[in-house]
């Protein structure tokens, strides 16, 4: 939290970096709790990638004051120091084609820790790339933004553990964000709110129920039949299906492409969403539209009250598919 803040409130250079040292640093300790093989290596992975993009950063942040004599945020002027930091944040966001650290580290962490990673973990390089949109370059932007959101579909259509399955999500809805950066910096900003209440609500209640497999899933309704309803919601949600939250940033993000003249960009993000909305789908008629396949005799499992807190579910399920009627006030 405290790395986040200084990130978010800081105006020089290196105080904004300090942030992004903060905050990684910070997120291994409970990346390898409990401790274990896989739990470590996932977060050597992530410190890995993480330190390389922020020697990049580093390395952009001393071109830039060399070549300009100044340290602030908002005036990064000089283009290579501009592609470097666009490359490094990248490298952070897990945007294609540095984005093959999310799915290992995600996979190899609790749920807990993978819902921090793809939800809190994403603010801060987010923010400085809003703060830096004015001075970015539309190409890589949409070469990165493209490549994403194709990649992070087609990755995430033949996995079966659904934390491999939310981190291509992740990756996905990080390329909506970057394509609209330069465009319009606010959307980008809605979008990750958004894609923070529906992928938090997924996690926990995945968490709610120690699910981590697609199989797991088909006999949830034996466990607690309203939590596969709130499940199909969400995931209908990020696939960007109206009535629910998750259309309104995809439309806005689709119309203003289409009227700066990005038409073939839009048409690719649209049509590249297609396939996140299979696997989705995938998920939803597992849990919601069979039963198990194996006999069971107890139709109706002992119900025994979870120690763990369900206080953030039902809110974060409304913001995640109830706001589309406040679109108009959003525009």
């Amino acid at each position: 939290f405290l790395g986040t803040s200084l990130t978010l409130m800081s105006n020089h250079w290196l105080m904004a970096w300090m942030g992004l040292e903060i905050n990684t640093l910070a997120i291994i300790p409970m990346m390898t709790y409990p401790n274990n093989m896989r739990n470590t290596e996932s977060a050597i992975k992530y410190f890995l990638m993480q330190a390389t993009a922020s020697m990049i950063i580093m390395f952009a942040i001393i071109y830039n004051a060399w070549m300009t004599n100044q340290w602030t945020l908002f005036q990064v002027s000089n283009e290579w120091a501009t592609t470097f930091m666009t490359l490094a944040l990248a490298m952070k966001l897990g945007l294609a084609p540095f984005h093959f650290w999310v799915p290992e580290v995600t996979q190899g962490i609790p749920l807990t820790s993978g819902m921090i990673l793809l939800t809190w973990q994403k603010i801060a390089p987010t923010s400085i790339l809003y703060q830096i949109s004015p001075s970015l370059n539309m190409n890589i932007l949409v070469l990165l933004a493209v490549s994403s959101t194709l990649l992070g579909g087609w990755g995430g259509l033949n996995q079966t553990h659904l934390r491999k399955i939310l981190a291509y999500s992740s990756i996905a809805h990080m390329g909506w964000m970057t394509v609209i950066a330069l465009i319009n910096p606010s959307l980008m900003i809605l979008n990750l709110l958004i894609y923070i209440a529906a992928t938090m609500a997924m996690f926990l209640c995945l968490n709610l129920t120690s699910t981590t497999k697609i199989n797991a899933l088909s006999n949830m309704w034996n466990k607690s039949a309203p939590m596969t309803i709130t499940i199909m919601i969400i995931l209908l949600s990020l696939g960007g299906l109206p009535p629910l939250t998750g259309f309104m940033p995809k439309w806005l993000i689709l119309q203003e492409l289409i009227i700066y003249n990005n038409i073939a960009t839009a048409m690719l993000l649209a049509l590249s969403s297609l396939l996140n909305l299979f696997f989705y789908m995938r998920i939803i008629y597992t849990s919601t539209l069979t039963m198990f396949p194996s006999n069971n005799m107890s139709k109706f499992q002992w119900f025994h009250t979870s120690p763990k807190s369900t206080s953030l579910i039902p809110s974060m399920t409304i913001i995640s598919a109830m706001l589309l009627p406040l679109s108009p006030l959003v525009i």
